[in-house]
């Protein structure tokens, strides 16, 4: 499905079985971008949820290149406009790591149709250690290109034991993530906007209903940064997984599906 506002277009999907004028959930994927990250999702939530899942803007089905000044702000605009092309009243926001910062950032709005949030290995402030994966990060893609940018993304994403288990999954991974690589620039605009992005004044004033997830074995982003976002929001509970990784969503989704499931019918009235 496609929304138009304006000058501006952006391509989405609705996913799920449930029915008419059941809750909405937008669904967020982190630096990759690409909707289908949340697939391990998608049959659980559809059961009782309206899903809106999306391409970031520069990357998959809303390719393009990212000019000027680039924003975690700008991407929030971008769900305010797939909000109104879908006719959504109201929606439960799901983001993982980039995703989640766009949460806040529409969560912390005046007249916001946020009401509830799900942060996966989130943050309010960049942290050191995640500072200096990226960094690291950027120097391959810079300095040896794009190939060796994606073939060491996994790394980051998945715990070594289940890399090892799933070789031949992780490799066709990667064909595709070269194949539908989301350019140089438009790469570095976005980790450019995740790393000015400080949403750690405005905590106390998000008073919406948050689920804060996190992976304590997670290389990129340390627990630590969860633990601070829940303690710093008035409304949030937490909830950590001993094993999984960065995308401890994907590698063992099941427990996260039912937490999240329980908190969004909540959060929904039930």
């Amino acid at each position: 499905m496609i929304g138009r506002l304006g000058d501006s277009t952006m391509k989405f999907r609705q996913i799920g079985l449930a029915k008419a004028g059941a809750p909405t959930v937008i669904v967020s994927a982190g630096l990759g971008g690409l909707g289908r990250f949340w697939q391990p999702q998608f049959e659980a939530l559809g059961r009782a949820f309206r899903i809106v899942a999306y391409d970031h803007r520069g990357t998959g089905e809303n390719a393009a290149n990212l000019e000027g000044p680039y924003s975690i702000e700008n991407m929030a605009d971008d769900v305010e406009q797939i909000v109104e092309a879908s006719g959504t009243a109201s929606y439960h926001f799901v983001g993982h790591a980039l995703g989640g910062l766009v949460g806040l950032a529409l969560a912390r709005r005046p007249r916001s149709r946020c009401a509830s949030l799900c942060l996966v290995n989130a943050w309010a402030s960049l942290d050191t250690q995640t500072s200096r994966c990226f960094e690291m990060r950027m120097a391959l893609l810079k300095h040896v290109g794009v190939e060796a940018y994606v073939n060491a993304q996994p790394i980051f994403l998945y715990p070594a034991a289940w890399l090892s288990d799933h070789a031949a999954a992780i490799e066709d991974e990667v064909r595709h993530g070269i194949e539908g690589f989301q350019g140089t620039s438009n790469l570095l605009a976005r980790i450019g906007a995740l790393r000015a992005f400080d949403a750690a004044p405005d905590l106390a004033n998000i008073r919406v209903p948050t689920l804060v997830a996190a992976s304590q074995d997670d290389i990129l982003v340390p627990f630590t940064r969860s633990q601070a976002l829940a303690a710093g929001l008035p409304a949030a509970k937490l909830w950590m997984t001993a094993h999984g990784g960065h995308a401890f969503t994907v590698t063992a989704p099941e427990p996260f599906n039912a937490i999240l499931v329980d908190f969004v019918r909540e959060a929904a009235g039930g």
